[in-house]
């Protein structure tokens, strides 16, 4: 058997973890960094009026490029019932208001020109904070208007299934989204 020992003194084996706790910090923050910044590449930039209207155009809508509304909202720290049924409708497109709890965004409408089968007037709406686009809908103006997820009705550039699948028909776009 072989024993192997060592004389330290109480300041050297402090030193070595001292040396050993700041290395494991830094790998901490590293790491942390890393995810943080994995999770804002995949972010859609929204900082200018150029990348929200290509990123609405990006699922097939045409629209007037200039916003028809802009304003600043904040999302409640508590989701009212009309809130959460339409965060479940951001849910379905990748999304979570409830990330952005108690956090004013802003909310930028553009007139879409080209839905489908119909004459009515339709606008996109996009949620953005921090320059990143955080949700939205495209809807009916008409008050038992549709509301749907961004995906193009039945075209090449996405589906509908949105609206099937949280029931947002006959939801005013006005009464679902965050308020002032």
């Amino acid at each position: 058997m072989v024993v192997l020992t060592a004389k330290a003194s109480k300041g050297k084996i402090a030193v070595i973890l001292l040396i050993l706790l700041s290395i494991a910090a830094l790998l901490i923050v590293l790491c942390t960094h890393a995810e943080k910044g994995a999770a804002e590449s995949t972010a859609v930039r929204a900082a200018t009026n150029n990348e929200r209207v290509a990123y609405l155009e990006s699922f097939g809508w045409e629209l007037d490029p200039k916003p028809a509304e802009t304003q600043e909202v904040r999302i409640p720290q508590e989701l009212p019932e009309v809130l959460q049924k339409y965060n479940t409708l951001q849910q379905s497109q990748g999304f979570d208001l409830t990330d952005y709890s108690g956090k004013t965004v802003k909310r930028y409408v553009y007139q879409v020109t080209n839905y489908p089968d119909t004459a009515d007037s339709y606008f996109a709406t996009l949620l953005v904070y921090d320059g990143a686009v955080i949700g939205g809908d495209v809807s009916s103006a008409a008050q038992s208007g549709i509301m749907q997820g961004f995906a193009y009705p039945g075209g090449t550039t996405g589906q509908s299934e949105t609206q099937s699948q949280t029931g947002q028909t006959g939801t005013s776009s006005r009464s679902a989204q965050p308020t002032a």
